[in-house]
């Protein structure tokens, strides 16, 4: 994390009304200004097409959102503060002259150079339009853009966007976010990676067996409905975060831990990812999904996703990386779980105490906040025999002792964004690239299979994998 402050902002929220901005980004800002990581003079310009009541309902909008989703006990006088930042200027497709007025009046405002961010919390439909705007308005003259995936929903789309895109704006002043990437556990896997000689050596097909990135929820639609019905967990997930973390799990070391050094190597990893499969490719669909509010009677939308991935690299050669994801499951664990091989020479038989329950060596990297690394190995049982039994090493990760503070992935993305780092965000190129990974899939999906609320899937999902240490659970 930079230890200087961002640049004096402006920042614009469109969708400041939305779930989005309620959950994550207003809570995110408020948390960053009360840590000193916001810039020293900076205002909040919500936007979007229904305008509140007046500027106390869209404050209160505010305060309650904090109240709901950020600190346990909102602190009064960092809330006044907090609040003597914000506004918010309605806009829509037809125009955002108002808004381009307010932008520029803050900017004068604060006077000197200010940097101007614009946040597109929109709906995928609305996107290409907002962005058009945007560019007509002169909103985007040396502003940051901020987006939300689904970056498109085929390869074709997603060109088309960054088509519109760059229009408007350069490559580098867009900020696609993948929350993902921001969160201290993907991280981490950067830096036991390339930090530790422990590791490094050995991560490669000649020690791995296989690669399962699980990222399960134990939560159903929860209103999402509608948008559930046109994205899927396919779309919606693989597409997205679980290639992301593949990516940072199998990418070549960068030459310098840099914005475009390690997506320079994100990349070059992507144009080895093999498509995808249909025939190695699950779908599933918890029981009482079509009873959800906005779902089709019958509708062929998958809520859970498992896909076989290949690497065609020297490194990764033969080695099966396996993705699992799903709504509904039986826990909500995001793990990453690395599969070491056998030794050449097995010199102790189950017979030895082992126990048909011994999975072969595991590093397991836990999504969780914070962090949780366990090695998982056989070692010797106490007393006389010589006997195996399962064991793990655990580093878990605590408060930091050096003064920073632990962020959130929203939190943390969103102070990048401010110091203009893109090391977390994703760039056009991966994003189409990825969309050829899966165009195989989506132009020939799987018939869904019925899975129970609860479970780990369609049975179908644990046939799935040829590799020993396939677990059925993510914990």
């Amino acid at each position: 994390m930079a230890e200087t402050r961002p640049e004096p902002h402006v920042i614009v929220l469109f969708g400041a009304r939305g779930d989005l901005a309620a959950r994550k980004l207003f809570p995110g800002l408020f948390r960053l200004a009360g840590v000193g990581l916001m810039p020293e003079e900076f205002r909040i310009i919500g936007s979007g097409r229904h305008e509140p009541e007046s500027h106390e309902a869209f404050l209160q909008q505010v305060r309650e959102a904090l109240e709901e989703h950020g600190p346990d006990d909102l602190d009064e006088k960092a809330w006044k503060a907090f609040a003597a930042t914000l506004s918010f200027v309605s806009s829509s497709a037809d125009g955002a002259s108002d808004l381009e007025e307010a932008v520029r009046a803050a900017e004068d405002e604060l006077g000197g150079d200010v940097e101007r961010l614009l946040y597109l919390s929109v709906p995928p439909a609305a996107m290409e339009p907002m962005v058009a705007q945007i560019g007509e308005s002169g909103l985007a003259e040396r502003a940051r853009l901020v987006l939300e995936k689904p970056f498109g929903h085929d390869r074709e789309s997603a060109r088309a966007l960054n088509a519109a895109l760059h229009e408007v704006v350069e490559e580098d002043r867009i900020f696609r976010i993948d929350h993902f990437l921001g969160k201290e556990a993907a991280q981490n896997v950067l830096a036991l990676r390339f930090a530790n000689g422990l590791f490094e050596p050995s991560w490669n097909r000649d020690h791995i067996a296989s690669v399962q990135i699980d990222v399960p929820e134990e939560l159903g639609l929860e209103g999402r409905g509608s948008f559930y019905e046109e994205t899927g967990a396919f779309r919606d997930m693989v597409v997205t975060h679980l290639c992301q973390l593949l990516g940072f799990v199998a990418m070549e070391p960068p030459v310098r831990m840099d914005a475009g050094a390690l997506r320079d190597e994100k990349a070059k990893l992507f144009e080895a990812l093999r498509p995808f499969d249909p025939a190695r490719v699950v779908y599933g669909q918890f029981e009482g999904y079509r009873d959800e509010e906005d779902v089709a009677a019958d509708s062929s939308t998958e809520s859970f996703a498992a896909v076989e991935a290949w690497v065609d690299t020297w490194r990764w050669q033969g080695v099966p990386f396996l993705l699992r994801t799903g709504k509904a499951m039986a826990s909500a664990t995001r793990v990453i779980t690395i599969t070491f091989r056998e030794p050449p020479l097995r010199m102790f038989g189950l017979e030895d105490g082992v126990g048909d329950g011994a999975r072969p060596n595991q590093l397991v990297l836990e999504l969780t906040d914070p962090p949780r690394v366990r090695l998982e190995l056989l070692a010797k049982t106490a007393g006389p025999d010589l006997a195996l039994e399962p064991a793990a090493m655990e580093l878990s990760f605590g408060e930091p002792d050096n003064g920073e503070e632990r962020l959130e992935a929203y939190e943390r993305l969103l102070h990048d964004v401010m110091l203009g780092d893109h090391t977390l965000f994703t760039r056009a190129d991966e994003v189409e690239r990825l969309w050829e990974v899966a165009a195989p899939v989506l132009e020939a999906p799987p018939t869904p299979e019925a899975y129970a609320q609860g479970s780990w899937g369609p049975d179908a999902a644990l046939e799935l994998p040829p590799a020993p240490g396939w677990r059925l659970g993510a914990g």
